[in-house]
């Protein structure tokens, strides 16, 4: 094994770590011995299949680990300091006060003056203070692996609309003397981004609400975190467009050869619904070199974690791993040489599926947030607890297409 540098952080991140490491060099040896079996019997021992097996799952749950102890690490508590300004001490008591025990004129006129917040007329409840909208947003980002990677945009309109070169701008050389002539016109075209609404309701007892030490901002984003990331997530890849973000899997794929604008273009793994039988690793590098060379340096894959188990027995020409763990916090684990996202909703190796992409998607993928975030008190609905109707805006698509390339399972 060799020397990795001391991981930083929390005892319990750094024997994530170690315990990440140790399961590694296991798999190594034991998938390592089943090529062995594999090349002497022309097939492996089922036990030593079903130990590679094992193994591999204790890999997998240790980068899970990492993952969620690297994502609480990026997370607020809730009882914690604000790491925002907070605004006027009226304008936070009038708020807390409306989460705690409701509407009354007092309050409305503290919420909409001292806070500047307004109140609906037909749908009700109040868009959230500044402190809770920016908690919502720092918890999403750490939570929603989609944000972590794609550019992310806050907007005051519905939809954002960003005119782009679909061929790049002409320009040419002269000497300083010469004529400037006219050069070609950009050919542009106008993106569109709508945002569409995405909701939660999360409920508290009294007794929570009342209690002088919990940070009702940072409890309200706690609540909201894990529904808003995962349906987020789903649109972000596989979205229609309708009335949610269009996924980046959702654009129309063709053969990297004949991409234009506005379609994915995809390399084939070499087999229907799998990877070639013959140097599958050839493929993945295929998939590397299909973007241009400035969509590289910033290249990641995307893939879910059965994806990753396949990949992960992958060798080299020289026998080594292709797939390396994080080996200090703050890093990913990577694919020859790029750091690897794990989504969930990206698809399972299937005929024709687009299981894995590649390329640079935080020039790639845009994600808009409208904002304002409302919330709407009800004590009525499911008593004893109360909800809160909770509302944000977003939109989300690709910007560049020449930035994000897929692998289609199929032969051709």
């Amino acid at each position: 094994m060799k020397e990795t540098k001391q991981a930083s952080g929390s005892p319990e991140a750094q024997a994530v770590v170690r315990e990440m490491m140790a399961a590694f060099e296991a798999f190594k040896g034991a998938n390592d011995a089943r090529l062995g079996e594999i090349e002497k019997k022309a097939a492996a021992d089922v036990l030593l299949e079903e130990k590679v097996a094992r193994i591999d799952q204790a890999v997998a749950a240790a980068q899970a680990r990492l993952d969620r102890v690297m994502s609480q690490n990026r997370r607020p508590a809730i009882g914690g300091e604000p790491v925002e300004p907070v605004s006027a001490p009226e304008a936070k008591a009038a708020w807390d006060g409306y989460l705690k025990t409701g509407h009354s004129p007092q309050l409305a006129g503290a919420l909409e003056v001292k806070a500047g917040l307004s109140a609906g007329p037909t749908s009700g409840g109040y868009v959230a203070p500044y402190e809770t909208e920016r908690a919502i947003e720092r918890r999403l980002m750490a939570a929603s692996p989609m944000r972590e990677i794609a550019t992310v945009r806050t907007v005051a309109a519905g939809v954002f609309r960003k005119p782009v070169s679909t061929a790049g701008v002409a320009c040419g050389w002269v000497a300083e003397t010469e004529a400037r002539p006219e050069t070609d016109p950009a050919t542009l075209a106008l993106l569109e981004f709508p945002s569409a609404d995405l909701y939660a309701n999360p409920a508290a007892t009294q007794a929570l609400l009342d209690d002088a030490m919990v940070d009702l901002d940072e409890w309200l984003a706690a609540e909201v975190e894990d529904a808003f990331a995962a349906q987020e997530t789903q649109a972000f890849v596989n979205g229609d467009g309708v009335n949610k973000p269009k996924g980046f899997l959702a654009y129309p794929t063709v053969a990297d050869a004949g991409q234009q604008w506005g379609q994915i273009g995809y390399v084939a793994s070499g087999a229907a619904g799998g990877f070639a039988a013959d140097s599958p690793t050839d493929r993945l590098i295929d998939l590397i070199y299909a973007p241009k060379a400035q969509y590289r340096p910033n290249g990641r894959f995307v893939m879910n974690r059965k994806t990753v188990s396949a990949v992960r027995k992958f060798k080299d020409a020289d026998g080594n791993y292709v797939w390396q763990p994080a080996t200090r916090l703050g890093e990913t684990a990577s694919l020859l040489g790029y750091p690897v996202t794990e989504i969930e909703t990206m698809p399972d190796v299937a005929a024709n599926s687009l299981s894995i992409a590649f390329g640079d998607f935080q020039r790639g993928y845009l994600i808009v947030d409208r904002a304002g975030v409302r919330v709407l008190r009800d004590p009525y609905s499911a008593k004893p607890y109360v909800l809160f109707y909770t509302t944000k805006r977003v939109g989300g698509g690709v910007q560049n297409f020449d930035a994000i390339k897929v692998m289609r399972f199929a032969a051709t």
